[in-house]
């Protein structure tokens, strides 16, 4: 039984199908996971989600210290952490669907854990928007990414897309605020819902710089190194990606090395073979040790068909590497040409997108050599979307809602 202290708290509840132990990557994960850690300390913070290890009681609360942060794990269903990374191919084995039912079937259970008080919900994903609803609580839906059903994508969603887009829409109508991870989504959004438009608001995934620090640039043994990180996903059109870093490696005589931060298995393209030799898979990593990688290598690269915004770029220009990338709108908010990075417009034809690519890494490798490109500089483009300056300011929005309600 919780203290009255305890019950009249602020409690930020966040439903999202994640084990905070785990190791699944991606940029939701680490939002999740920064605002487990980085929520006020007077707060009460409550996790939703999925346990991994199969060591937990479900639907039972079970107490997490995460870094020194204690935080209240709230396990709805198991499922094996090593396969969460996986898209599924069926609704079977969908982690969203499974966790879904989860939350329908243990509502009384979940609004116990919940309690009284000032609580405000946060949700990554539409799919469970009628829980905070029912249960009457103030709810901030964060939109993390964008996509049409032409799009590229692993996912169910594509196959589902009518499902999808009524999720989305019942979202959004039901939210108390909503939360835009791009300025497109959030133009986007405020043209749908033109009455409610001041409670749509653009921010950035945060990037923590504490950890993700400006780094010189080390180029002693002439090897030019490329570093991504986060899902293969079809949409991040993995082939043109091996396919320009293997023009690089071919025009600068083999010296170039790409490193791989992450948990999909490249082998399920066929290009990865053009590279493999001269890649290193680290797999999955903590923030901690993608930094150091980040940190050895002198530039990224994406050629994503769309995106929300990556938390790799942010956390790439942190250490003061600038990207290479094919263009997004979003991207020109932290790349700059020749400052931070490079960009080129995506053509029609594969072979002009690989040649544009090339010649930009090409010429960000010379910049660099040449002592024109200085990380401090690159650095400066990610300082807007620290987490100091992201998340003050979205816990601050948590708590005006609980004050309106």
């Amino acid at each position: 039984m919780r203290s009255r202290h305890e019950a009249t708290k602020h409690c930020i509840c966040i439903i999202h199908p994640i084990d905070p132990r785990g190791n699944k990557i991606g940029g939701i994960e680490t939002y999740v996971r920064m605002l487990l850690r980085h929520a006020p300390l007077t707060w009460r913070v409550l996790l939703v989600g999925v346990d991994g290890k199969g060591d937990c009681k479900l639907c039972e609360i079970t107490r997490l210290d995460l870094g020194g942060r204690t935080i209240d794990f709230l396990p709805m269903i198991y499922f094996p952490d090593d396969e969460m990374h996986k898209a599924a191919s069926a609704l079977a084995g969908s982690l969203t669907l499974r966790f879904a039912i989860s939350l329908v079937r243990n509502f009384l259970r979940l609004r116990t854990a919940i309690g009284e008080g000032a609580v405000t919900v946060e949700l990554e994903r539409f799919e469970f928007a009628i829980v905070p609803f029912v249960l009457g609580k103030p709810t901030v839906q964060v939109i993390h990414g964008e996509g049409s059903k032409q799009d590229k994508m692993d996912s169910l969603i594509k196959k589902y897309w009518l499902v999808h887009r009524t999720s989305e829409e019942i979202a959004i109508r039901l939210a108390s605020a909503i939360v835009c991870v791009n300025p497109n989504i959030e133009a986007q959004v405020k043209r749908r819902l033109p009455r409610r438009a001041s409670s749509v608001a653009f921010m950035a995934v945060p990037v923590d710089t504490d950890t993700f620090q400006v780094r010189d640039f080390d180029t002693r043994d002439g090897i030019f190194r490329v570093v991504f990180a986060g899902r293969l996903d079809e949409f991040k059109d993995p082939p043109t990606m091996f396919r320009s870093l293997r023009e690089v490696h071919d025009r600068l005589g083999g010296r170039v090395e790409f490193h791989y931060i992450g948990t999909s298995d490249p082998h399920r393209y066929s290009e990865f073979a053009l590279i493999e030799h001269f890649t290193t898979a680290h797999g999955y990593k903590n923030q901690v040790d993608v930094a150091a990688i980040i940190a050895r290598c002198h530039a990224g690269v994406l050629t994503s068909y769309f995106e929300g915004m990556p938390c790799y770029l942010l956390e790439v220009v942190s250490v003061g590497r600038p990207v290479v990338a094919i263009r997004l709108p979003q991207y020109d908010l932290v790349i700059e040409e020749n400052v931070s990075g490079a960009m080129i417009e995506r053509c029609d034809d594969g072979s002009s997108t690989v040649d544009g690519l090339t010649e930009r890494f090409l010429a960000i490798w010379s910049r660099i050599l040449q002592g024109q490109m200085h990380p401090n500089v690159i650095h400066a483009k990610a300082e807007p979307f620290s987490i100091k300056n992201q998340l003050d300011a979205h816990f601050a929005r948590h708590s005006r809602l609980t004050h309106s309600a």
